[in-house]
């Protein structure tokens, strides 16, 4: 009986509760697809993007900018300088042409009396400043018909009577280039002025820059008497004031001279060179070039050369060959065929490679 009165309450309690709701419907697709929904993890740290890769651009050839510090003459110039006299004398188109001073006493250094060598180019009388440059010049074309267009656009100064009057003090050469190494050209004049105002007689805190740049540049005695931390207030590095104190004590020792410099064949003048702490090749093959004023450098390390000389041979320089992660436009075995043929007047013949891209030569292909 109680069995059947519980029954019946369960019974009406089932129908009393209402049905299950029925499931949504789906919305009616579209015929895309929908992306399944991303679930971030929580607490993530944001990523950096990658950035593409690209290719690293070829290294600018430091030429420009570093010989213009290099050849600049002894004797300042002011509003009031009077250009050198291009005086004629003997030219040595395998030897040093520039007329040196002595860094210590700025006397003239005169070059020792020896047999001048032959000129390569025939018929012509002994070569004198006067005559050094377009005996040059007429041996580059006669070689290669291609360098035509260069030597008619372009004139060398550095070899002209005018450049080779210019006086040069072998030690403010050298110092400049090891100033001019990986700063720019406004930067190593700049830093320039300040070393040399340093030792101005009348330095002081009125010193201008146009003060310092009409005075001397100090004799190797003084800089070698002067300490690093001085030295370094003009603005060198801690390297580079070494690197000009250890220049200027083998100046001051006699270990190097303008005498030597003036008479020594080119190997024991880069050899004597190459030995001093902050010298590379290249930056002695630079002061050779353009400090000695020596018609027969030829630097294989130059990438302005280099791809001039790519070019000149009608090599697309736009593709680079980067091997060993140094970009190469010619191979140094090439470079030493084409340029030994222009000797004893490779530093002119490389003068004209860095113009190369500057001027049409196909024509004379």
């Amino acid at each position: 009986m109680v069995g059947t009165r519980r029954s019946s309450r369960l019974s009406a309690a089932s129908e009393a509760m209402p049905p299950p709701a029925a499931p949504a419907p789906l919305p009616a697709s579209n015929g895309r697809k929908r992306k399944a929904d991303v679930v971030k993890p929580k607490d993530e740290a944001p990523s950096t993007p990658r950035k593409k890769r690209t290719a690293a651009p070829p290294p600018l050839t430091p030429t420009p900018s570093a010989v213009g510090i290099i050849a600049e003459p002894a004797v300042r110039k002011g509003p009031q300088t009077p250009k050198p006299a291009a005086v004629a004398r003997l030219a040595n188109p395998r030897g040093t042409n520039a007329m040196l001073l002595s860094p210590e006493t700025s006397r003239l250094i005169a070059p020792r009396a020896e047999e001048e060598p032959p000129s390569p180019s025939k018929g012509r009388g002994k070569t004198t400043t006067q005559t050094l440059l377009q005996e040059a010049c007429d041996y580059l074309v006669s070689v290669d018909e291609r360098m035509r267009p260069l030597v008619e656009k372009h004139t060398c100064r550095v070899f002209s009577p005018e450049g080779l009057a210019e006086k040069v003090d072998p030690f403010e050469s050298i110092a400049s280039g090891i100033i001019s190494q990986q700063v720019s050209g406004a930067a190593a004049k700049s830093i320039k002025n300040k070393f040399v105002a340093l030792f101005a007689k009348d330095a002081d805190d009125t010193a201008t820059a146009a003060a310092a740049a009409a005075a001397r540049f100090p004799h190797p005695s003084e800089v070698a008497a002067t300490s690093l931390e001085k030295l370094r207030t003009a603005g060198l590095s801690q390297r580079k004031a070494e690197y000009i104190q250890g220049l200027a004590e083998k100046f001051t020792s006699g270990e190097l001279s303008a005498q030597m410099l003036q008479d020594a064949p080119y190997e024991e003048v880069l050899e004597k060179l190459i030995a001093v702490r902050g010298l590379g090749r290249w930056s002695v093959e630079m002061f050779a070039c353009f400090g000695l004023k020596r018609m027969d450098v030829f630097s294989l390390g130059d990438l302005g050369v280099q791809r001039g000389m790519a070019a000149f041979v009608g090599r697309d320089v736009a593709k680079l060959r980067n091997k060993g992660g140094k970009w190469k436009y010619m191979s140094e075995q090439d470079m030493v065929a084409l340029s030994d043929r222009f000797a004893p007047y490779r530093s002119l013949f490389m003068w004209y490679m860095w113009r190369v891209e500057e001027t049409d030569v196909s024509t004379m292909e």
